[in-house]
């Protein structure tokens, strides 16, 4: 939960199913609400439309239906695309093919099914602005007043959806490249992506092998997907793919694994792009976020390509990214953004950039694109914490690290964060050495139990 915001985190609104801010009721008002704003932004003439998806959780059904009722009472449109679960990036790009208002997307991202959230798209198919989504809070927090009945909302059911993204991703990977010679496992976290992102890779040309593919309303990111990387490991080793490729439960982000079952993250993965797209053009610089590798900066910086962090949130990195004038951006858990292929952080359109470059490189091996870069090594440990608390009040935490990040300094980097979308505490120590690093993790933790 953002510091100033009543119900919007990191990435829209977001919590337990049947909490106070994740039940029926509250989100039709946030539908109500949402209506209004997009609705007052519009010339008054002009009606308002908005496009509507969902993943694959048991719950998305009635939080949808809740969204959409309270959209309709305000006097949206909508554009429906729930006969099937969606990516999110697929929703972004739906709001510019029908040239709609804003869209709006009922996933809880990477987290179980027992979680579900409400993400939005602006009409250019990017996230909202602080600003916007503070304006939503306050109507959220208004009397609901039913529009005159001649101008309730409309609906209107879009049944080729994923048809439309698909086409779209294949737009993305240009020169007509052929995935024939590889074999890929595509890991679907059991959510949105897991009808398109296996017909996409197969129309391409790879030989496909999926897992994550069956979701049942309750096994979305269960054990599977981008944030456990395990069982696409022993997927692509008992295939003998050449690679594997990880989703999480709305297709937002993205990991990918070798033919030897090492994993590369969002650092690594950006940084393979990069390489790429400087064989044809400048590259004027990278947003990362204060979670990006302390080697990928130096990689960066070598290539003579400038770099930023931000705050952690593919929103932030956009921000950045356009306040620039820069192209590329991400997060090292998978969040990539290539604004040169779409608006919007995007795991399937991501992937196809690293293929493109092992294809225009010849190589089936991830590795040989990353031997110019040393990633540092990085422990990242969350911690069970009362997120309305700031850590800096916890003294024993503080003293901690200021020790740590003095005997650090130069060899490595520590980082202590309050999750957006979780009730815990993330704290992050790279070092040039993994003993390094798992040594001041322990001190930083151990710090906090003894306060």
């Amino acid at each position: 939960m953002k510091q100033d915001s009543r119900y919007f985190g990191t990435d829209g609104i977001r919590g337990v199913i049947g909490s106070c801010n994740m039940n029926h009721d509250f989100l039709f008002r946030v539908g109500y609400a949402a209506g209004i704003f997009f609705s007052r932004k519009l010339n008054k003439d002009k009606e308002c439309f908005v496009v509507i998806g969902m993943d694959t959780r048991s719950s998305g059904p009635m939080l949808s239906s809740a969204v959409k009722t309270g959209l309709l009472a305000s006097g949206v449109n909508i554009f429906d695309v729930c006969s099937d679960a969606i990516p999110t990036p697929a929703v972004a790009h739906l709001v510019k093919h029908f040239n709609a208002d804003a869209g709006i997307v009922v996933s809880a991202s990477h987290n179980p099914y027992n979680y579900n959230g409400v993400k939005f798209f602006s009409s250019l198919g990017t996230k909202l602005s602080e600003e916007d989504e503070s304006n939503i809070e306050s109507y959220i927090e208004k009397p609901v007043f039913y529009t005159n009945i001649k101008k309730f909302g409309k609906i209107y059911f879009i049944r080729n959806a994923n048809d439309i993204y698909l086409d779209f991703c294949k737009k993305t990977f240009l020169n007509n490249i052929d995935l024939s010679k590889f074999k890929i496992v595509i890991d679907s976290a059991n959510g949105a992506a897991y009808r398109i992102a296996p017909r996409l890779f197969a129309d391409l040309g790879a030989s496909v092998f999926t897992i994550g593919s069956k979701p049942d309303g309750i096994n979305i990111n269960d054990n599977i997907g981008a944030s456990f990387p395990a069982l696409l490991i022993q997927e692509v080793k008992r295939t003998k793919s050449d690679l594997g490729i990880a989703f999480d439960g709305d297709a937002d982000r993205v990991q990918m694994v070798d033919h030897d079952g090492n994993v590369f993250n969002g650092d690594e993965l950006l940084y393979i792009i990069i390489k790429d797209r400087i064989r044809f053009g400048a590259v004027k610089g990278v947003v990362g976020t204060h979670m990006t590798n302390y080697g990928f900066e130096l990689a960066i910086n070598r290539l003579g390509i400038g770099f930023d962090r931000t705050n952690i949130g593919d929103r932030y990195v956009h921000e950045q990214m356009i306040k620039r004038g820069w192209l590329y951006g991400g997060e090292s858990s998978g969040h990539l953004l290539c604004l040169d292929r779409h608006t919007t952080g995007d795991g399937i359109i991501a992937s196809l950039q690293v293929l493109s470059a092992m294809v225009n490189y010849r190589t089936k091996q991830l590795s040989d694109l990353l031997k110019d870069i040393h990633m540092y090594p990085q422990i990242i440990t969350n911690v069970n914490w009362d997120t309305r608390k700031n850590w800096q009040d916890c003294s024993s935490l503080v003293t901690a690290f200021d020790k740590t990040k003095v005997l650090l300094s130069g060899n490595g980097r520590v980082l202590i964060r309050k999750s957006g979308t979780e009730p815990v505490l993330r704290i992050m120590v790279e070092a040039k050495s993994i003993d390094i690093a798992k040594k001041y993790s322990q001190e930083l933790i151990s710090s906090i139990h003894t306060t």
